[in-house]
């Protein structure tokens, strides 16, 4: 029974292996000689001018939550148009209303003004 359980065992450890092991490996092998240019702020080639905590527009966390809504429907797509002769026409009706709700929602997010950027 317990034999059944050893891939994901295996897997976890080399999940584990893979994240853990790099940074155990730099910490060991890279040299560490901090001075002030390496740990002044860095942004583009240039000194920072602002504070790193000022507050941004909402419309940016908008159009990042819209990216990945839209992003995610293309990542829908890929496998369903694999399998659509084996679906039939259940499954190809089953995408065609899920993609109008999405088309649906799109409309509404342009009537709103939501992709609009000032």
């Amino acid at each position: 029974m317990l034999e059944n359980y050893f891939p994901i065992l295996l897997f976890i450890l080399v999940g584990l292996a893979v994240g853990i092991g790099p940074l155990v490996l730099g910490k060991l092998v890279a040299p560490n000689r901090p001075d002030a240019a390496k740990n002044s702020p860095y942004e583009c080639g240039f000194e920072a001018f602002e504070d790193a905590r000022m507050k941004f527009d909402v419309r940016y966390y908008l159009v990042a939550i819209l990216f990945i809504l839209f992003d995610l429907e293309i990542a829908f797509l890929f496998p369903w148009a694999v399998v659509l002769k084996e679906i039939g026409l259940f499954g190809f009706l089953a995408m065609m209303v899920f993609l109008g709700v999405l088309v649906v929602g799109f409309i509404y997010e342009w009537m709103k003004g939501a992709l609009e950027w000032e």
